[in-house]
């Protein structure tokens, strides 16, 4: 999992620096070394009749080619650890499937070059030192080529299927979603010890979190920070784990790429989003809804059973007022507006389940 989570960025240190200093200084000076020797013998050599002067050039071509290499490789240097960063974050993005296609397909296009190469040995043999020199281009775009398509095929056909659960060391991660961090309950759950595995949030979501936060909406920036302390208790104990993966080929929102980060992951998902619900359920990923466990734990009541609750509001018929239980479940109380402020006995009349959870109806005991 540590692949996905908690990234961390293997970037060149000062140690490994002077070492690349030092191997790029030695290649470039005797490449610079030979290039100027060969200048001078098929150059300088031909066009200078004074026997001292070709002594000098015979010292100094070389010589002066061997600094100018010396000189190139700190540029070359560079370009090498920029494009070496460029591959260790295109590496990081990946999943360990797409990783695994990518080399089976990078080995299969070399084994495809090294094939071709067979059939350059006719430029060889026929054409000379001139289609020597056309064979070997052609070889290396060759391999180039077919090195670079192999990988990029593999990577997203996925050749070879890593199982998530064993290259995370996990199969009990769960990807969060922003809606359960911002309602609260999460943290609940996980102190009383009912939800068991690693807590995964993408970072992505802690993106669309911060972005919630600092809305110019009151009320989307006080949900926002509500999230950022709900993050903050979670990681007192210890329970999340931060997803360093990026989907920029995803463009239409955080739920795609939270459905994607899910399956990569082969991890659950947790949301209260219904809409959410629903795709990832198509996509074939587990869901774990808080809404559904919520339901799932109200207190079961029966019509006759007596409660007893607070008033607090009115109700949308004439006479009626609406009580809740401790788990948010609507009491509708007949004849019970008079009495709004007061906690009183009532009786159940009768459950009714609705799409948005359960609802009671009831009527004063004293009547």
């Amino acid at each position: 999992m540590r692949g996905i989570l908690r990234g961390t960025n293997i970037r060149v240190g000062d140690r490994p620096h002077v070492v690349l200093r030092v191997v790029f200084g030695v290649l470039f000076g005797i490449a610079g070394f030979l290039i100027g020797r060969e200048a001078y013998a098929n150059v300088f050599a031909l066009h200078v009749t004074s026997q001292w002067t070709q002594i000098a050039l015979l010292v100094l071509a070389p010589v002066a080619g061997a600094v100018v290499g010396v000189a190139f490789a700190p540029l070359a240097q560079s370009l090498f650890e920029e494009q070496l960063s460029l591959v260790e974050d295109a590496i990081e993005r990946l999943a360990p499937s797409e990783i695994a296609g990518g080399a089976i397909g990078l080995i299969v296009g070399l084994v495809i070059a090294f094939l071709v190469k067979s059939v350059l040995v006719d430029f060889i043999t026929i054409g000379g030192r001139t289609g020597t020199y056309i064979a070997i281009v052609t070889y290396l775009i060759v391999v180039i080529f077919a090195s670079y398509l192999g990988a990029r095929v593999g990577a997203k056909m996925r050749i070879l299927p890593v199982p998530v659960a064993a290259a995370t060391g996990s199969a009990l991660a769960k990807v969060v979603d922003t809606s359960v961090i911002v309602d609260g309950r999460i943290v609940e759950i996980v102190e009383s010890g009912f939800l068991e595995g690693t807590l995964v949030v993408p970072r992505f979501v802690l993106r669309e979190l911060q972005t919630i936060a600092d809305s110019s909406d009151p009320l989307k920036r006080t949900r926002g920070r509500r999230g950022l302390e709900v993050l903050g208790r979670l990681q007192e104990l210890s329970a999340i784990e931060i997803g360093e993966r990026e989907y920029d080929d995803i463009s239409s929102g955080v739920d795609a790429k939270l459905v994607r980060f899910a399956r990569e992951l082969g991890a659950r998902l947790l949301t209260n989003d219904y809409n959410l619900n629903r795709v990832a359920q198509l996509e074939g990923i587990a869901v774990l809804n808080v809404n559904e466990l919520a339901g799932a734990v109200k207190t079961v009541v029966l019509p006759g059973e007596e409660l007893r609750a607070a008033i607090v509001r009115e109700g949308k018929e004439p006479q009626q007022g609406v009580a809740y239980l401790e788990d948010g479940t609507m009491i509708v109380v007949e004849q019970g507006r008079r009495l709004l402020g007061e906690t009183v006995d009532v009786i159940v009349t009768s459950v009714l389940q609705t799409v948005t959870g359960r609802m009671i109806f009831a009527r004063l005991k004293k009547e």
